[in-house]
């Protein structure tokens, strides 16, 4: 019996432990968030709130959740057989997290490459996640036992391979719409690549997690050692949309220009230039550092607040020489 119980309640135990480390990350990073960024939109800091609210109680419950078995129903057959009453919480509140971020990043896709179908996708898998999330929550009340668990199989694979392509697909395509915005300048390509980095790291991290859930829970059904993964996803989602968000401070410092020029173009929100406007004689040329410009210099400006990644725009403009002059 004791390894039956090791392997039903230890995962979940460790699992617990890494989902409060990660939020007392998330808190720092919450704070550090409202500190700076006091000009986001406010639908963002809001969304921000959201997301803290519901993983406070994310963590509450699953202490909640391990107290029941470990203290209350400690030595009874019960406490060993059943799921704890407040597990069915966790893949609810998980969906409820984890859907509106995928959106989020539906969103900033759709801003960046001007399409609809990719982003349409993404919102269709995060909608069908957040749905097989909801049916697993519902499934756990109704299964209870862990001798039923693989009853949970069809609604955690929805739940599970949907989310997981989301954040495949999303990583993917801000890498290619990233890498399309190099300017070939080395200065202004470092600092993209060094967003690309970023939106890797994050990306595969939750990516890489699921998978890991799908895979142990598949492979592994009598066993929890899932959770190890599972309880720990919610707070990599949150953890690693803010990680995006507080970057831009970073990388702002890396990209200012002129002191005399506050004019900036946003790298990651705007459209992706055309190959025709690069080839037009007086389009844009974007550099990190002020540059020495012939004839007369003009700056334009656009600062965006809500992802603040920007680099100095500079026209420059020529008159051609007079007959006369060219004498």
């Amino acid at each position: 019996m004791a390894p039956n119980i090791e392997l039903k309640f230890g995962p979940m135990l460790i699992g617990v432990f890494l989902n409060m480390i990660l939020y007392g990350i998330l808190i720092i990073q919450t704070l550090s968030y409202y500190q700076t960024y006091h000009r986001d939109a406010t639908w963002i800091k809001l969304f921000v709130g959201y997301l803290f609210i519901l993983e406070t109680a994310n963590s509450i419950l699953d202490m909640c959740m391990m107290y029941q078995p470990l203290i209350q129903g400690f030595g009874s057959d019960t406490a060993v057989a059943n799921f704890p009453t407040l597990f069915m919480t966790e893949p609810i509140l998980m969906a409820l997290i984890a859907c509106p971020i995928q959106l989020f990043f539906a969103w900033r896709i759709q801003r960046i490459t001007m399409s609809i179908w990719i982003p349409l996708l993404i919102c269709l898998l995060a909608l069908t996640s957040c749905g097989g999330g909801i049916w697993t929550g519902v499934m756990v009340g109704i299964v209870k036992t862990f001798a039923r668990k693989p009853e949970l199989h069809t609604p955690a694979l929805v739940w599970f391979l949907t989310s997981c392509v989301a954040d495949v697909l999303i990583t993917l395509t801000l890498v290619r719409s990233l890498s399309q915005r190099k300017t070939g300048f080395s200065s202004t390509d470092s600092v993209i690549d060094k967003i690309i980095r970023t939106t890797v790291q994050t990306g595969m991290i939750t990516a890489i997690c699921a998978i890991g859930d799908v895979a142990f829970f598949m492979s592994l059904p009598r066993t929890a050692l899932n959770f190890l993964w599972d309880l720990t996803l919610s707070k990599l989602y949150a953890n690693c949309l803010l990680s995006t968000l507080n970057a831009r401070a970073a990388l702002n410092e890396l990209t200012k220009g002129n002191p005399s020029s506050n004019q900036n173009r946003n790298i990651i929100m705007d459209p992706a230039p055309t190959r025709e406007t690069r080839r037009q004689p007086l389009s844009p040329s974007y550099e990190l550092e002020s540059s020495k410009s012939l004839g007369q210099t003009q700056y334009s400006s656009h600062e965006d607040v809500e992802y603040g990644i920007t680099v100095t725009k500079v026209v420059e403009s020529r008159t051609d020489p007079s007959p006369r002059d060219s004498w």
